[in-house]
């Protein structure tokens, strides 16, 4: 029975990574499963084999999970492309406050002396300048690409920005708070990975697709892999920095998502945009908003976990 009720999980889990601003990682802080989820992501081979029944339910629920939603998102940004790009906006802003939050928050060891507040204030610039700085080279490109929802020509280049993607993607879908999906949206490859999933179920496109999405898979994995461990460091020791990047990144991506007014033709488009906009504002703060009390607690208990585990 636990078997299938992580299966349940996992499918909703999945689903939350699909939607750029819903966490992943906040679901499984829902489901309480967060620790022990974190604490069974590792590069131990005898360690993930004795997590087998919970990690093969629960990645196998998730995988399904994306294949359900992903189809779903395609088909709005086909019919929906503006109105999608002010909701997946609206996440953004929406994910913001409990970012903000995080940051804000020192250590009872910690005092709040102005060097202490730089450091925040720099590391929030730098994210935000990061990004700016990947929005100037790849912006319209990218843009383009949301737009039309399009498979792309698989080149090197594009592969390997599909892997780091992966990677990325799948180290911030473990922070509670922070979507995996919307790190890809970020660096411009969400839209090409959620069209190539359903044209996975196509014969003339399923070879283009699965190239397309196989550096993006193995970018994930390693990201689980690896991103567990680095995280659960970042977040012990500098977890105010960490999160300050995180807020950077995020301020910046609501910058270089937005659709702009060009498209918006009609009283009913605007409404409707307006709309979108803040249905996915609510969405992602609301369901942050219970959240912030509990996240990170769950963080320390999974460093306490983890590192019990390897001793």
């Amino acid at each position: 029975m636990r078997l299938f009720i992580l299966f349940l999980k996992g499918i909703i889990i999945g689903m939350a990574n699909v939607i750029p601003g819903v966490s992943g990682g906040t679901i499984a802080v829902v489901f309480n499963i967060y620790d022990e989820f974190v604490n069974a992501i590792t590069l131990n081979v005898k360690k993930l084999w004795a997590n087998k029944k919970f990690l093969i339910p629960l990645l196998g629920g998730m995988a399904l999970g994306v294949l359900l939603f992903s189809k779903f998102v395609t088909i709005l940004y086909e019919n929906f492309p503006v109105q999608t790009n002010y909701a997946f906006m609206g996440l953004i802003i929406g994910s913001i406050p409990l970012i903000f939050n995080y940051t804000r928050k020192i250590s009872q060891q910690k005092k709040a002396g102005p060097l202490f507040v730089a450091a925040l204030v720099l590391c929030a610039v730098a994210g935000f300048a990061v990004l700016m700085l990947f929005s100037y080279f790849e912006g319209k490109v990218d843009r383009s690409a949301v737009e039309n929802a399009i498979m792309p020509v698989f080149t090197a280049k594009l592969g390997f920005k599909i892997f780091f993607a992966g990677i990325l993607g799948a180290i911030t879908m473990i922070i509670p708070g922070i979507s995996g999906s919307l790190i890809m949206l970020i660096m411009g490859v969400y839209t090409i990975v959620i069209t190539s999933i359903p044209a996975l179920f196509h014969a003339e496109t399923f070879v283009h697709a699965l190239t397309l999405l196989l550096p993006n898979g193995i970018g994930v994995l390693t990201g689980l892999l690896v991103g567990a461990k680095l995280i659960s460091l970042l977040l012990k020791h500098i977890p105010n920095h960490t999160y300050a990047v995180i807020l950077g990144l995020l301020v910046g991506s609501a910058v270089t998502i937005c659709p702009g007014f060009k498209h918006i033709d009609s009283i009913p488009t605007a409404l409707s945009c307006l709309l979108s906009l803040l249905g996915g504002a609510a969405l992602a703060y609301f369901s942050s908003k219970s959240e912030n009390k509990s996240d990170n607690g769950s963080v320390v208990k999974t460093e306490d976990k983890t590192e019990s585990a390897q001793q």
